[in-house]
C-alpha cells in the first residue's frame, strides 16, 4: 500500500506530494468494528417546538421525516463527500429530542470495515437537521443550526474517543486519527 502521508506536504493523507487530492487506499487495513455518533442543534422558537410536537406543521410531521432522511443521508456520504471511502453501514440510529427553543439530533452509525463512520454520523445529524429546518421554515425562517459535532468513535487504529473527556473546542487536531 502506497502511505501518501509520508509523501505529502504537511503528512496529508488525502494530498499526495504534487499537491493533489486522491481518495487514501486502504486495501491493507484491518476489519474491525467501528462506531460514531454526532449531534447538530437546530434552534427556533419555542411555539414552533409546540407545533413540532403537536406535528401542526404546513410540510407535515417534521420529526418521522428528519429521522428518515437522516437516515438517507447516512447511507449517502461518500455520494456527498468526494474522498470518502463507500462502507457497508450495519446500523444508523437518530434520536430528535424537542426541547424548550431546540431540536437536539443524535445520530449513531456503525459498521464493520476498514475505516471509520464519523462522517457518514455527521452526515445524518446534519441532514435531520436540514430536514427539520426544511419543514419549519414557513413558520420560522430565522430557525438556525448550529454545533454539528462529533461525540464519540470506537473502533480502529486511534481507537475509542468521546468529546467528554476532551477540553471543550480544545483543538488538538495531531491526535493520530486515521484518515477518511
Amino acid at each position: 500500500m502506497n502511505d501518501a502521508a509520508d509523501d505529502a506536504p504537511g503528512g496529508l493523507s488525502h494530498v499526495r506530494a504534487d499537491g493533489s487530492a486522491h481518495m487514501v487506499d486502504v486495501t491493507d487495513k484491518p476489519v474491525t468494528a467501528r462506531e460514531a455518533s454526532a449531534r447538530a442543534v437546530l434552534r427556533t422558537r419555542p411555539d414552533v417546538i409546540d407545533r413540532i410536537a403537536s406535528g401542526d406543521l404546513p410540510k407535515g410531521e417534521a420529526l418521522a421525516t428528519a429521522r428518515i432522511a437522516g437516515i438517507m443521508g447516512a447511507k449517502r456520504t461518500p455520494e456527498l463527500i468526494p474522498l470518502c471511502h463507500p462502507l457497508p453501514l450495519s446500523g444508523v440510529e437518530l434520536d430528535l429530542d424537542a426541547r424548550e427553543d431546540r431540536v437536539e439530533i443524535t445520530a449513531r452509525v456503525r459498521t464493520t470495515g476498514v475505516t471509520g463512520v464519523e462522517m457518514e454520523a455527521l452526515t445524518a445529524a446534519a441532514v435531520a437537521a436540514l430536514t427539520v429546518y426544511d419543514m419549519i421554515k414557513a413558520v420560522d425562517h430565522l430557525a438556525s443550526i448550529e454545533g454539528i459535532e462529533v461525540l464519540a468513535k470506537s473502533g480502529g487504529r486511534s481507537g475509542d474517543w468521546r468529546r467528554d473527556d476532551q477540553h471543550d473546542h480544545d483543538h488538538d487536531h495531531d491526535q493520530g486519527e486515521e484518515p477518511r
